[in-house]
């Protein structure tokens, strides 16, 4: 008797397009994922159990073409597959539907608010995070979670994301020498994490405060009478 498994009829991920090759008309579709990811392989360092993909097809039915949202993230996954990394996310691959999906609005509007954001609840997306540059009358800033098959707006700004563990928000900083407002990760109480070059600056004014006390203390022996290059 034959052993099936349909899983082996499917197409694999290296066999399906890694984007739907849509190109992005805004550089902050790029740039506010690819910050989130920064932080998160910052401060999950030394987890191997989660994956945020950024303008990566997401594949959910082998008929139909992948849906590809700016940014996303899966807990309970590989973080690395092998050394070629991932080419796409594919569910029946996976068998796990991303925690968090991301969409940054364009200057054109892509269903963000009504289409996309539909199907994101149908296919059971846990939360769904929206966030428009171009708003001024209401918040950039849109989390939802996903509570009895619909999305409800969450409040705040950050919003915690309790099954994930992490906040999200945004605030005015300085990302790649550009100051305006950026999405960030928080913790529990509310706490942003470092971006990566935030810590590098951080990491410099640690060092330049040590070295400052170690010169003010050498001068102060050598007041004294002590030569600090005598001393062990």
């Amino acid at each position: 008797m034959l052993n099936y498994n349909p899983l082996h009829c499917l197409p694999s991920s290296e066999e399906l397009p890694d984007s739907d090759e849509t190109p992005v008309d805004n550089e902050l579709q790029d740039l506010i994922p690819g910050l989130l990811k920064a932080i998160l392989a910052l401060i999950w360092a030394e987890r191997r159990d989660w994956f945020f993909g950024v303008d990566m097809g997401v594949y959910y039915d082998a008929k139909k073409p992948a849906i590809v949202p700016d940014g996303f993230l899966c807990l309970g996954v590989e973080r690395f597959i092998d050394e070629t990394l991932r080419l796409s996310y594919v569910l029946w691959e996976e068998q796990k539907l991303p925690s968090m999906v991301l969409e940054v609005v364009s200057q054109t509007y892509r269903g963000e608010y009504s289409t996309k954001k539909e199907f994101y609840a149908e296919l059971e997306i846990l939360y769904y995070v929206v966030y428009n540059p171009h708003r001024r009358r209401k918040a950039p800033l849109e989390v939802y979670k996903l509570m009895n098959g619909e999305y409800v707006l969450q409040s705040g700004n950050p919003v915690w994301l309790s099954e994930i563990g992490l906040g999200i928000g945004c605030e005015r900083g300085t990302y790649q020498g550009i100051t305006r407002e950026w999405m960030y990760w928080y913790d529990e109480s509310g706490k942003r994490y470092f971006t990566p070059e935030e810590r590098i600056t951080e990491a410099e004014e640690r060092r330049q405060e040590a070295e400052n006390r170690a010169q003010m203390l050498a001068e102060r022996l050598k007041a004294l009478g002590v030569d600090p290059d005598t001393l062990g």
